[in-house]
């Protein structure tokens, strides 16, 4: 799923650290050529507060503020998170480029503001320019690399948390569905001898509940889809019972479906969705649900027509914990598309590479 990428440091933010770090460099300048005497030095403290140094520095902060915000704001993406190389070597060659550029435009309208005029060779402005490069990159990354670092371990301690506490609410949530499945085992079993359609019910709801609770077994969060296609058929199965069978469901799977994994409850929340909005007792508009398997492609549809009347109020929540599941397992390796018309509600999901 594509998302609109978002920007990590506001250009405000930027202004405010380019300035600070250029003053402090600055301030850093002056304290060099004021205290500290070099063989053959010929910069005094006028030499760098004339008009031409003050607006040679004004460009530069610009040039910095412009560079930063673009290098903090995307370059690093193309690092942290495995873009191409060649997006990496193409940035390279636009910063050496632009420091280039910055240089000869520097020198064309300043010029030097020393006493001893020294000419710019190809060499100095090639060893000049490299060297800032390198340095703003790497400042760049570095503050990049370490806001990262502060990002994951915040990201590591709400999964802590969400852990403990999914932990806690299982284990609160066994006590009962392990005692509401025995009881209907039992139930069913007591009314077995009386009525076959009553027993056949109490089974199946009994399976029902088995599948819920066996998703604690799955394989790296995965069940076999065959499971998930069983349960599937349960749940329209009792859904049938309660409405005498007068739905109007059509459930079609095609190719092999045998050893292909897929995280669970994906698919019936879709048909549960279905179920609670659709007009279920249109003899000519049943509810149609396919799903393809080809190679390692599932594909999953479902379409329904809407209820008329009153509508149910409906939060949603499903559909969006479901996408984000999809999205934490599958992430670009999978689409869900749907489609809201005023008489059909149709939803599809791809796999790819299952």
């Amino acid at each position: 799923m594509m998302q609109k990428t978002k920007k990590r440091y506001p250009f405000w933010r930027v202004v405010i650290w380019v300035v600070g770090l250029n003053i402090l460099l600055e301030f850093l300048g002056l304290f060099v050529i004021a205290f500290v005497k070099l063989p053959d030095q010929t910069y005094t403290i006028q030499d760098v507060t004339t008009v031409k140094s003050l607006l040679q520095l004004v460009q530069g902060t610009v040039f910095n503020i412009i560079f930063f915000y673009f290098t903090l704001n995307y370059f690093h993406q193309l690092i942290f998170q495995k873009k191409k190389a060649l997006s990496y070597i193409g940035f390279c060659f636009l910063v050496l480029i632009s420091c280039i550029i910055y240089f000869v435009i520097s020198h064309k309208c300043f010029g030097t503001t020393t006493k001893n005029k020294l000419p710019i060779t190809t060499g100095l402005l090639i060893f000049s320019t490299s060297f800032v490069a390198i340095m703003m990159i790497g400042l760049s990354l570095l503050i990049a690399y370490l806001n990262s670092l502060r990002d994951d371990k915040k990201q590591q301690k709400i999964l802590e948390i969400q852990n403990l506490q999914a932990n806690y609410n299982f284990l609160k949530a066994q006590i009962n569905p392990h005692f509401l499945h025995n009881t209907l085992n039992f139930f069913y079993a007591k009314s077995l001898p009386y009525s076959e359609e009553l027993s056949d019910g109490i089974l199946t709801l009994s399976e029902i509940m088995r599948y819920a609770l066996s998703k604690e077994n799955a394989i790296d969060g995965k069940i076999l889809l065959k499971d998930e296609i069983e349960h599937l058929r349960n749940v329209i199965k009792i859904n049938q019972l309660r409405f005498s069978n007068k739905l109007n469901v059509i459930f079609e799977v095609y190719g092999n479906v045998g050893e292909v994994m897929i995280i669970p409850f994906v698919l019936i929340t879709i048909v549960e969705n279905a179920f609670k909005h659709g007009e279920l007792k249109n003899a000519d508009q049943p509810i149609d649900i396919q799903l393809t398997v080809v190679d390692d492609k599932l594909t999953f549809f479902c379409k329904n027509k809407k209820k008329t009347g009153p509508k149910e109020l409906s939060t949603g929540i499903g559909l969006d914990n479901t996408q984000k599941r999809l999205d934490m397992v599958y992430g670009s390796k999978y689409s869900i598309s749907i489609v809201d018309e005023t008489d059909f509600y149709t939803t599809q999901l791809i796999i790819n590479k299952l």
